[in-house]
């Protein structure tokens, strides 16, 4: 599904990404890890178009996507979520899913005054797949909710069924788990797993906590220092002396194998 080859990001002298080559396959759920400064949430944001490579290579599907803005990656399919939830704040969870799709006529002035019954079909069928989407989501007592009134958990919800309103390919989701509550994390964790296995969607996930992504995540990638530091499953992970010592340092060994937050 994506293939990132030899990416370099830097600002001003600083290499915030060094040479970071990886695969992502589709239909699968792939973790990245790495230590704060590793260049994990850097390396999304040129993916996903926030941010142009200072050099390098990114493909999806094996066309050239390198460089392209976020707005046409994502009608490519291509999706991310952040590490703090941009939510519509003012607006509520229905309304902020419905605002999803592109180019509606409801946000063409000559269509709403010449096309009234085009606009109010569109928006009947928004709101239907708004509602289909909250109760994937087990959300349905928080449809009419203002949205800056959600929870941390509940907001990083509302992210996931935004990438449901869209036929996304490919997702990246930064941090799910921060600021979660482990009852929500697991609500999360399972919507990840169905959009998985029951619609195809390939994920990409960057996450600290190790439970999480050993219940959700293979392969397993490990960045340090703004490279990739190995891949594998998320025992060989765990296992692995160069994770251990340059990510989580040698006094965290057991910890790590007995599969503890970090």
């Amino acid at each position: 599904m994506i293939v990132v080859e030899n990416i370099y990001k830097y600002f001003g002298g600083f290499c915030a990404v060094d040479g970071a080559s990886l695969s992502i396959k589709a239909g699968t759920i792939t973790g990245l890890i790495g230590p704060n400064g590793a260049g994990k949430t850097t390396l999304f944001n040129v993916v996903a178009g926030v941010h142009a490579p200072s050099s390098g290579k990114v493909t999806m599907d094996g066309e050239d996507i390198t460089g392209l803005p976020p707005h046409e990656l994502f009608h490519k399919g291509l999706l991310r979520t952040f590490q703090i939830a941009h939510e519509f704040s003012t607006m509520t969870v229905r309304e902020n899913l419905m605002m999803v799709p592109g180019n509606q006529s409801g946000e063409r002035l000559l269509d709403t005054w010449f096309a009234r019954k085009k606009v109010a079909a569109e928006e009947k069928a928004l709101k239907e797949k708004a509602d289909e989407v909250i109760e994937f989501l087990t959300i349905t007592h928080l449809a009419d909710e203002i949205a800056g009134n959600l929870s941390g958990g509940q907001k990083k919800l509302l992210e996931l069924g935004r990438t449901m309103m869209v036929d996304a390919k490919m997702v990246f989701l930064d941090e799910v788990g921060a600021g979660v509550n482990r009852t929500l994390l697991n609500t999360i964790g399972d919507a990840i797993i169905r959009l998985n296995k029951e619609r195809g969607y390939t994920f990409c996930v960057i996450e600290h906590d190790m439970d999480f992504i050993a219940r959700l995540c293979d392969p397993v990638i490990c960045m340090a220092e703004g490279h990739v530091l190995a891949e594998g499953t998320i025992d060989e992970i765990k296992n692995n002396e160069q994770v251990i010592e340059a990510y989580l340092g040698t006094g965290l060994k057991n910890k790590v194998k007995e599969g503890a937050n970090v």
